[in-house]
Parts: C-alpha cells; sequence; structure tokens
C-alpha cells in the first residue's frame, strides 16, 4: 500500500520511510503541504501530515484533501496541547501521533486506521442490513454514503464509520470506549473519549438539522451514544 509522508524535516521522513517499508508500505514524500496536495491521487492509501510545515500547513493540507479524497489522515506534531488535536480532528483528520515516537507507535497506528478503512463493512450490526433507512437519512454500507434527503453528505470514513455503527444498532447506547474500540480497530487509548466526542460533534454538523438539539445521534450522559 502506498502512504505520502509530508514533512519539512528530512529526517523525520527518512525515519518514517525506513519504518514504513520495512512493513512493506511504498512511501512517496512531500516538503510541505503544497507539494503534498500535488502528489495526491486515487492511488495513496494513507496521508501522514506534520502539523507544522511552510507554504502550507498541515491543518489547511487536510482541509482542502478533505474537499475530495476520503483516504486516512494521521497528523505527525510535536505539539501536545489538546486543541491542536481538537483542530486536527475539525478539519477531517483521523488519528494523530506526537512527536517523538516510537516505531511500534508508527506502525500500530498506520495498521489500525488503513484497517478501518479496508474493513467499515465488519463492523458489527443488528440487522446485517446493507441499507439502513431512518426518516430522511438513508445509510447505505456497500457504498459507504449517506444520503439525505437524496442528496449525499460528505463524511469522512470515521464519521461514516461512527454514524454505521450507531445506526446498524438502533437503540442500543456505546460507551466512548466501545466507539473507539471498533471504529478505531484498536484498544482504549488515553485520548478515545475526546477523540470520538469531537467526531460525533462533526458527524451532526453534517447531519443534524438542530446541533443543539439532535434527531439522531442522542446523548446519552455519562454513558455514550445512541441512535433511536
Amino acid at each position: 500500500m502506498k502512504i505520502l509522508v509530508a514533512d519539512d524535516d528530512k529526517d523525520i521522513r527518512k525515519i518514517i520511510r525506513i519504518y514504513l517499508e520495512q512493513q512493506g508500505y511504498e512511501i512517496v514524500e512531500a516538503v510541505d503541504g503544497l507539494t503534498a496536495l500535488s502528489k495526491l491521487n486515487d492511488n495513496i492509501d494513507l496521508v501522514i501530515l506534520d502539523i507544522m510545515m511552510p507554504n502550507l500547513d498541515g491543518i489547511e493540507t487536510c482541509r482542502r484533501l478533505r474537499q475530495n479524497y476520503n483516504m486516512p489522515v494521521i497528523f505527525l506534531t510535536a505539539k501536545t496541547a489538546e486543541m491542536d488535536k481538537v483542530e486536527g480532528f475539525s478539519v477531517g483528520a483521523d488519528d494523530y501521533i506526537t512527536k517523538p515516537f516510537t516505531p511500534l507507535d508508527l506502525i500500530a497506528r498506520v495498521r489500525a486506521n488503513l484497517r478501518r478503512f479496508l474493513e467499515y463493512g465488519a463492523a458489527p450490526t443488528s440487522n446485517n442490513s446493507d441499507v439502513i433507512v431512518i426518516d430522511e437519512l438513508v445509510i447505505d454500507n456497500i457504498a459507504h454514503s449517506v444520503m439525505k434527503n437524496g442528496v449525499e453528505i460528505p463524511l469522512t470514513k470515521t464519521e461514516f464509520g461512527i454514524f454505521a455503527l450507531l445506526a446498524a444498532n438502533r437503540g442500543r447506547v456505546f460507551s466512548l470506549d466501545d466507539i473507539y474500540s471498533i471504529v478505531w480497530g484498536e484498544s482504549r487509548a488515553l485520548s478515545a473519549e475526546s477523540t470520538v466526542s469531537v467526531h460525533v460533534k462533526k458527524l451532526r454538523q453534517k447531519i443534524e438539522n438542530d446541533v443543539k438539539n439532535p434527531k439522531y445521534v442522542k446523548t446519552v450522559w455519562g454513558v455514550g451514544y445512541r441512535v433511536d
């Protein structure tokens, strides 16, 4: 599989290339966001973006990338402030890795995000239905799409994964840990709760008529989320 790595630090790019090529991945390098966008195509399976880059930073690069592509995006950042992570998720990132990172952490996150991207149809369901209709929403698990009143809603893979999971198990409450484990494909992380919450917020902004009074994705306070 092919991975695009965008970072202005050539040593970081070299380390990532060595680690991932040892796992059989093909690496495409970019020195900044503009170069990364110019190298994007449908053959890229995953993107690793440094947040702090010249010419075009990772946040804006991801925002532009999401206009045309849905492959997983992992942010690579030296920053540890929670708001940096929240901003990254808000523009469509799927995960982040904080520098300095270990080879095992890098490889595990790449594998987990690629697995989610390729295996959304494997999410547990209560009715095994390929198409789920909830009022004016139509969730197509084969096409990985959501239509509202006949118009497709541009969800990221992660947003679709969360909504498809909840919609297929209507009435069942999933904790934030449950959602993280199923959709991200890995055991609980320290950032699990904030990560899931940010993605649910973005999902609601796209599918709900009134975000403050959600009709579809309901909060069960102290427990998690459900779709009725």
